[in-house]
């Protein structure tokens, strides 16, 4: 199965849907932009640690003390690092933090970066998301599934234990598309499920959770 990302949660509502809905990661961001939440606004969306789902943040250009200080603060399951880190700083925030690290690896075209594999094998997971300028992410842009359909393979060829979470531009419409070309064990979807910037659209939450789960059954 194609766990599901909700990503970009602004409003606790949305979270409680998203996880009666099926979706498996419930992600808020603090590194700006539209759907930018301070840590005591991340903590009312995501809860408290709990089984059944898992809870993660997006961070930007936040010093490692930083993230490592709001991932204790809200005792979360996951950081998603965007910015400019390096593999050491992955492993201290993993380690002094406790919880797992995701680097972000923004792609334009059809090749992944030289560096893919070195972060893959320090983290264990990587998300593959569109490269916008002056954006971190919930831009709507999908990457060429097709077209680096080859690179990826070769990517869990080197690292066969690797987590892939797929965003970029997913829709309930397009995300059966993306797992029959890619297999991702997550999907990530925020403004592909929304009425306006942060606020999810329920019945889209619903249609993008069933259409992603019966996509991997389908690719067994």
């Amino acid at each position: 199965m194609a766990d599901v990302k909700m990503c970009g949660l602004t409003r606790a509502e949305d979270a409680r849907h998203a996880e009666r809905s099926g979706a498996s990661f419930l992600g808020a961001i603090l590194a700006g932009g539209p759907r930018h939440l301070t840590v005591p606004e991340a903590r009312q969306v995501l809860g408290t640690p709990r089984h059944g789902v898992r809870r993660v943040a997006v961070v930007g250009d936040q010093s490692a003390k930083e993230v490592i200080v709001l991932a204790r603060e809200l005792a979360l399951d996951a950081v998603q690092l965007h910015g400019r880190r390096t593999p050491d700083e992955a492993v201290r925030i993993a380690r002094s933090a406790g919880c797992e690290v995701w680097p972000v690896l923004r792609i334009t075209g059809a090749t992944l970066p030289v560096d893919a594999v070195t972060w893959g094998a320090v983290s264990g997971t990587l998300v593959l998301d569109a490269f916008v300028v002056g954006q971190l992410g919930g831009t709507g842009v999908a990457l060429d599934w097709s077209a680096l359909a080859e690179p990826v393979a070769a990517l869990r060829k080197e690292l066969p234990a690797l987590r892939l979470v797929l965003a970029g531009g997913l829709r309930p419409e397009n995300v059966a598309e993306a797992v029959r070309l890619l297999s991702p064990q997550v999907v990530d979807v925020s403004s592909g499920v929304e009425s306006a910037p942060g606020v999810k659209d329920p019945v889209r939450v619903q249609q993008f959770v069933q259409a992603a789960h019966r996509a991997a059954e389908m690719s067994r």
